[in-house]
C-alpha cells in the first residue's frame, strides 16, 4: 500500500469486472492494467513498485502506463477536500476499469459524477435482507409481496448509511411473543427507528496533471491525459495585464504616503 493520500484511487461508476475488460489493449498493457485493476484502493502503483512484482522493467512499465492512460483508464492529478481546514493538496492517481474519454474525466474533475456512477443496487439488497429475516427470526418471515412493499423503507436506511447488521438488529431485536403481523411490525420499526440523514460530503476540488511532465492543466486542455506542450502543439502565450503610466504613479503615491508615518516614528 502507498502512503496515506497516495496510490490508486478508484473512480466512480465502475462496471462489474469481466474477462474482456482490457482486450482492447496490447498484451503487455492489458496484463499491467488487469493487475492494477485487482489491487485495492490506495495500493502503490508507482513504476518502481510495479517493477518489483511484474516481469517488466521500469522503462517498459512507464511506457505501458502512458498507453493505459491514453486509452482512458488512468489520470493523475491533485485533490483537496473543501471544508477540512487544511490547505494541503493531495497527489492522486485515479483509475477506471472502463475506458473513459476526455469529456468524462473533465466531468469527474468537476465532481459532476455521471449518472451511471450514482446507481446502486439498493433494491436487491433490500429485498434479499427482508427475505432472509425468517431464517434469523422465524416470527418475522415475510412473503414476496411484503418484501417488495417494505423494500423502499429499507433502501432509505441504506441511503442514510445503515448496513445490513443494523437493519437486522432493528427488525429482530426484542420481538414480542407472539408476532401477529410481521409485515406491520417491520413497517413500524423501519419508520420509527429510521436513522438521521447523513450530512452531505464536502465538495471535492480536483486538478488534473499532464501524464508526462506532471504540470497542472485544465481538464479541457488535456488530450488522452497529456498537455499541449507534450503533444508538440503550440502553447498560447499567457495573458499579462499592463498598468497605464497614470496607474503606476497613483500606486507609487499611495506607497509613499503609507511609508511617511513609519519614517516619523523611527525619527
Amino acid at each position: 500500500m502507498a502512503r496515506p493520500g497516495y496510490g490508486k484511487r478508484i473512480a466512480s461508476g465502475q462496471p462489474p469486472r469481466t474477462a474482456a475488460d482490457f482486450t482492447h489493449l496490447p498484451p503487455r498493457e492489458a496484463a499491467v492494467a488487469a493487475y492494477i485493476d485487482r489491487l485495492a484502493d490506495g495500493a502503490d502503483i508507482s513504476v518502481k513498485t510495479l517493477a518489483k512484482v511484474l516481469p517488466y522493467g521500469q522503462c517498459a512499465l512507464r511506457t505501458a502506463l502512458n498507453r493505459i492512460q491514453a486509452a482512458g483508464h488512468l489520470r493523475r492529478g491533485r485533490e483537496h477536500m473543501a471544508g477540512t481546514g487544511s490547505p494541503r493538496w493531495i497527489t492522486r492517481t485515479w483509475w477506471s476499469r472502463a475506458p473513459r474519454d476526455d469529456t468524462w474525466w473533465a466531468a469527474y474533475r468537476r465532481g459532476d459524477v455521471p449518472e451511471e456512477g450514482l446507481r446502486r443496487p439498493t433494491r436487491s439488497r433490500a429485498v434479499i435482507l427482508l427475505a432472509a429475516l425468517g431464517r434469523e427470526a422465524p416470527a418475522m418471515s415475510l412473503s414476496a409481496v411484503e418484501c417488495a412493499q417494505l423494500a423502499p423503507l429499507v433502501e432509505e436506511w441504506f441511503a442514510r448509511g445503515a448496513d445490513e447488521a443494523q437493519l437486522r438488529h432493528a427488525l429482530t431485536a426484542g420481538l414480542p411473543v407472539p408476532v401477529h403481523h410481521p409485515a406491520a411490525l417491520a413497517r413500524r420499526r423501519l419508520t420509527a427507528k429510521l436513522p438521521p440523514e447523513r450530512r452531505p460530503a464536502p465538495p471535492v476540488l480536483r486538478v488534473l496533471e499532464c501524464g508526462k511532465c506532471g504540470a497542472p492543466a485544465r481538464a479541457e486542455a488535456l488530450r488522452d491525459g497529456d498537455c499541449a506542450a507534450c503533444r508538440g502543439e503550440p502553447v498560447p502565450p499567457a495573458r499579462t495585464s499592463v498598468l497605464s503610466p497614470s496607474s503606476v504613479r497613483a500606486h507609487a503615491a499611495e506607497a509613499r504616503a503609507a511609508a511617511r508615518p513609519n519614517e516619523r516614528n523611527r525619527r
